[in-house]
């Protein structure tokens, strides 16, 4: 079982990323559709410093605390008991190895784009994202505590939309100048952080269903038909989730597209019917 900070902490360190993707793969691909590259991760403009990266940083520095938070602070340094790993604290050691995933992107990534001793491509890099991805898939389908119940079926959502985030970022390795695929991953990340934080309100505040409890750090529910509800009203949510970011992405793309578009219709008719 886990927490309510515990869930809104990396929900926050995706929404941010996702929704930052978003618009970077929009402004890109609106300022110059020619030349679109799917990019793992998008540079602020008008900064040639450090701000530059910002992303980066944010992606690194955020899995580093998070990691410190699970390996260090949450087991207090007792990682062996009795001569043997301590099974008290499988669960932090579990997230810390998908933290230290992201970690070694977020590194990996800001070394081959600041110093000349890491030159990776950007495709390779698209795979080091999906490689990521794949260690916190595992994690939540496989998972040492093993999740049940309602608590379940919201880990079987968010594995789902993990799964979303490993296919367009190795999609975005095998089609380097797909608009669609570089926006789809940037929807796919911004969901897997709404829905950390509608896990966290659900499981651990104050959305609870009607019928359901919180004991002993589990949620259990009163009856087969309680949980049932559950689940339905966990199906709404995503559903909810899914249309705030569409209706979300439409606009931002308006806007986007009235502000930083520079390109002449006959050019942007090209790419079209070129990608028909």
């Amino acid at each position: 079982m886990g927490s309510f900070v515990g869930h809104a902490l990396p929900g926050t360190l995706f929404l941010l990323v996702g929704a930052w993707h978003i618009w970077g793969s929009m402004v890109r691909y609106v300022s110059n559709p020619m030349t679109f590259r799917v990019r793992v991760w998008n540079p602020v403009p008008g900064f040639d410093g450090r701000l530059k990266h910002l992303e980066l940083y944010v992606i690194s520095i955020g899995a580093l605390v998070d990691l410190c938070i699970e390996l260090l602070f949450a087991t207090q340094l007792k990682f062996v008991l009795g001569g043997v790993l301590n099974s008290t604290y499988l669960n932090n050691f579990e997230h810390s190895g998908m933290l230290l995933m992201f970690l070694i992107f977020g590194v990996a990534t800001l070394l081959s784009e600041r110093t000349r001793y890491l030159p990776l491509p950007e495709g390779a890099l698209c795979l080091i994202a999906s490689t990521a991805f794949c260690a916190e898939y595992l994690l939540f389908y496989f998972h040492s505590t093993t999740h049940k119940g309602l608590e379940g079926y919201y880990h079987v959502l968010l594995a789902f939309l993990i799964g979303l985030c490993i296919l367009s970022s190795i999609a975005g390795a095998l089609l380097p100048s797909s608009f669609p695929v570089d926006l789809c991953n940037g929807i796919a990340i911004t969901l897997q952080g709404i829905w950390f934080y509608q896990t966290a309100l659900v499981l651990y505040g104050p959305m609870l269903p009607a019928g359901c409890h919180l004991k002993d750090s589990n949620v259990a529910c009163h009856s087969k038909a309680n949980e049932v509800r559950g689940e339905l009203l966990a199906n709404v949510q995503l559903f909810f989730a899914v249309l705030a970011v569409l209706v979300g992405t439409i606009a931002s793309y308006g806007f986007a597209a009235s502000r930083y578009g520079n390109c002449d219709e006959p050019a942007l008719n090209s790419v079209r019917l070129d990608q028909d």
